[in-house]
């Protein structure tokens, strides 16, 4: 396993970077058929390519992933693949190539592979734009979706998440020069602190909805009245309802300055992954590893999709570890072993349910 996760992380795979996925996804098609046989398809999108992979017969559980990361070109340089004290390190490790190799070996562990698919998809960690269609077309063909993101503290697995998106609120206003006739201008910065303001306000952190503005912008030069600003928001929600509300309230955002006008883009693009998504098979993964925690959590994934379609779907099936998208990034190898065994054993449970 060791030998495969340093195959895939020393292939480089930001986001968006076209030839660095290309190189990434031909290295985890060789993967796969290495260990699994068959042969892996690449399915070209404009995000880059998504591989696909099927042990024959009729599709009954889709392994989800992606292969793409959030770090830039030249990481692996600074921070290179290492296995020390039982920790694995290096860029991707836990979000999410750790849980890719441990999916491919818990099946390769299968006597057969029938009814088994894996989608590993190239654009995750920028929204999944390009791969919602085929990931929702595959999940509802197969009718149950393991997800190998990296597991939640201790271990847990994922049983629910919030839905998740990103709002972009543009002010225009007028600039004037900021000593000589400061009135003739329309400011900008100063009706994007009033947008910011009211966006803060429609947070309901005790039905689990924050609202964060995170990154602002506004203004040329000191000595001019900024015609321009712009907030960027990232919102949270549990469910369907408080999506609807956010969406229309953040439609609904009027200026409070004369003559600025203010643009907005944006939804929560991923819907909330309810808990009742994951009973069935979260139960099935109690009874192979008892003691197994689950959480429900903020972050967002694919299997955000799946389940709002109805399939069941349980997620943080991969890593042991922490620090996704941050330079401490690991993953626990002792714990690898176990998960790979758990990983053959749902396989079969679920086959053999949908078998009955």
């Amino acid at each position: 396993m060791l030998e495969d996760l340093r195959k895939l992380v020393e292939v480089e795979s930001p986001s968006c970077d076209l030839e660095a996925l290309s190189a990434s996804a031909k290295t985890v098609a060789a993967v796969i058929e290495n260990r699994l046989g068959g042969q892996a398809t690449l399915i070209h999108s404009e995000a880059g390519p998504h591989v696909h992979w099927s042990g024959g017969g009729d599709p009954k559980v889709l392994i989800l992933g992606h292969h793409d990361t959030v770090f830039p070109l030249g990481t692996l340089e600074r921070r290179p693949f290492m296995v020390q004290e039982s920790h694995a390190t290096g860029p991707g490790v836990f979000d999410m190539l750790g849980g890719l190799v441990q999916a491919i070996h818990g099946l390769a562990a299968l006597e057969h592979r029938s009814g088994v698919e894996i989608l590993v998809t190239a654009d995750e960690e920028v929204g999944s734009r390009s791969s919602r269609a085929l990931i929702e077309e595959r999940a509802l063909a197969c009718g149950a979706v393991l997800v190998f993101e990296g597991a939640a503290d201790g271990g847990a697995l994922k049983t629910g998440r919030k839905g998740c998106g990103t709002f972009r609120v543009s002010i225009t206003g007028r600039a004037s020069h900021a000593g000589l006739e400061p009135a003739a201008g329309v400011n900008a910065l100063i009706e994007a602190s009033h947008q910011v303001l009211d966006i803060a306000a429609l947070g309901r952190p005790e039905i689990g909805t924050t609202v964060t503005p995170t990154v602002a912008s506004a203004g040329t030069l000191d000595n001019v009245v900024p015609a321009e600003a712009t907030v960027i928001v990232d919102v949270r929600v549990e469910s369907a309802e408080e999506k609807g509300r956010i969406e229309s309230a953040f439609a609904a955002l009027a200026p409070h300055i004369d003559e600025a006008e203010i643009t907005v883009q944006g939804a929560v693009g991923r819907p909330p992954m309810p808990e009742s998504a994951s009973t069935e098979l979260f139960a099935m993964a109690q009874r192979l590893l008892p003691g197994l925690d689950g959480a429900a959590v903020g972050g967002g994934s694919d299997g955000n999709f799946t389940a709002a379609l109805g399939v069941p779907t349980l997620d943080g099936l991969g890593a042991v570890g922490g620090g996704a998208h941050a330079d401490h990034e690991y993953i626990v190898v002792d714990s690898m072993a176990e998960r790979v065994n758990l990983v053959t054993g749902l396989v079969n449970a679920i086959r053999a349910s949908r078998e009955t």
